[in-house]
């Protein structure tokens, strides 16, 4: 069985690193089409699409998912248009493909181009993420890369009927519909056949939990880019509008919980601590959020749901209705916390004091830092970048919510008139 699994994962892989050649050369309007075809096909399929989802769905729900997991698996019309509009959007960005990127001429008269380029053949491998399937397919045609992809098992019947969409989509429009191709079978060893694959993979990017991530950084063969879990914080500094705060805490928890970018914890200044946190815990509370507070919070919280946090929760991505609270004692400790617990996804701070403020941004060491905004922010399509491939919370190659851009690499093309080196 495994012989067979591999055999079939390296025949994938083969046509699809074969079709990326192809791919490679074509036009930006031929890549352009392609996407706006693929947005087009899931609306018209977007029915089939929701009943595949329905399979997941009711199989996930039997085997007692999380909500905040059912709810990354779960595709509405709404959802599914929001993934068509990513698509037309990241059709209309302009070209990355074959950018200048920097033009000079060295001293013995070398006119040198740096020109950006597919990256080839691009494997992503993710959880419980049906739109993930959309727009990884739809990044890497954009940019002139194939894909090999490979969903998780809660959202297999989801992924495939996606990219089956996707693959129609792409082949009418003169395209090798292995550009666009899935791994149909749950087993996890496919997973790791797949990131194996030197030289026929030119990079695996990994989207999903902790464990996901580790496995594939620890045994993958293939150039790795990560995309990181989210214990994101919000620090609501002594100076801050409580209006405010009390807002961007529950938009930032709230509004969809399942997601890398929702807070997970939340620092408060001893100094405000005592007309702040009462009511902004008591709207957490009414909102069913569960506390995990430290001292200082427990002696403030007149609420149902908490209970003391431990040391483990300030390392949590709970992806649920479940929030760490921490008094501390002014900025130095605020930042140190965020240093030590923080994943370099998403930081906000809450505060009018300019000077706190700019520290914040300067010192927090993340992707994505904000002054007076919610988290939920940091997402692709939310920047102005279309449909993302996830967020980046490494140095190299990509960093934040990385689209387009960072799924090219360059070359330098240099044109002479005879030049020889002495």
């Amino acid at each position: 069985m495994a012989d067979n699994i591999a055999a079939y994962v390296e025949t994938l892989a083969s046509a699809a690193k074969a079709a990326s050649k192809e791919l490679g050369f074509a036009s930006n309007e031929e890549r352009q089409a392609a996407v706006r075809a693929m947005a087009a096909g899931l609306r018209e399929h977007a029915g089939a699409i929701i009943r595949a989802n329905e399979q997941d769905m009711t199989a996930a729900v039997e085997a007692g998912t999380a909500d905040g997991l059912l709810d990354r698996l779960l595709l509405t019309p709404l959802r599914i248009e929001a993934m068509a509009e990513g698509l037309d959007a990241l059709a209309d960005l302009p070209d990355p493909v074959g950018r200048v990127i920097e033009r000079r001429t060295i001293d013995c008269g070398l006119k040198l181009q740096k020109v950006s380029v597919p990256l080839g053949l691009v494997a992503m491998v993710y959880e419980a993420r049906p739109n993930v399937t959309a727009d990884a397919a739809g990044i890497c045609i954009r940019t002139g890369n194939a894909c090999v992809l490979r969903g998780g098992s809660l959202a297999q019947n989801s992924c495939v009927a996606i990219a089956h969409v996707l693959a129609d989509a792409v082949e009418a429009c003169g395209f090798s519909r292995d550009c666009v191709s899935i791994v149909e079978t749950t087993d996890r060893a496919a997973a790791d056949v797949l990131m194996s694959l030197r030289g026929v993979v030119d990079v695996l990017i990994p989207r999903g939990g902790a464990g996901l991530i580790r496995h594939c950084v620890e045994n993958a063969k293939v150039p790795v880019i990560e995309t990181g879990t989210g214990n994101c914080h919000i620090y609501v500094h002594e100076s801050a509008d409580f209006t405010k705060a009390r807002a961007i805490v529950m938009n930032a928890k709230t509004q969809r919980v399942g997601v890398c970018n929702a807070a997970e914890t939340l620092l408060v200044d001893e100094a405000i601590a005592d007309e702040f946190l009462p009511e902004m815990l008591s709207e957490l509370d009414a909102a069913g959020v569960l506390v995990h507070g430290d001292e200082r919070t427990r002696d403030l919280a007149d609420i149902v749901n908490f209970v003391d946090a431990t040391d483990e929760d300030w390392a949590r991505e709970y992806l649920a209705m479940e929030l760490a609270v921490k008094c501390v004692s002014g900025e130095d400790e605020a930042l140190e916390h965020i240093a030590r617990y923080g994943t370099g996804h998403s930081e906000a701070i809450v505060a009018k004091n300019k000077a706190a403020i700019e520290r914040f941004l300067h010192e927090v060491d993340a992707s994505s830092v904000y002054a007076n905004a919610s988290t939920r922010f940091t997402d692709g399509a939310e920047f102005g970048l279309g449909a993302e491939i996830g967020i980046s919370t490494q140095k190299l190659h990509a960093r934040g919510p990385f689209a387009a851009e960072a799924l090219t690499s360059y070359k330098y093309v240099i044109r002479g008139t005879g030049q020889v080196r002495p």
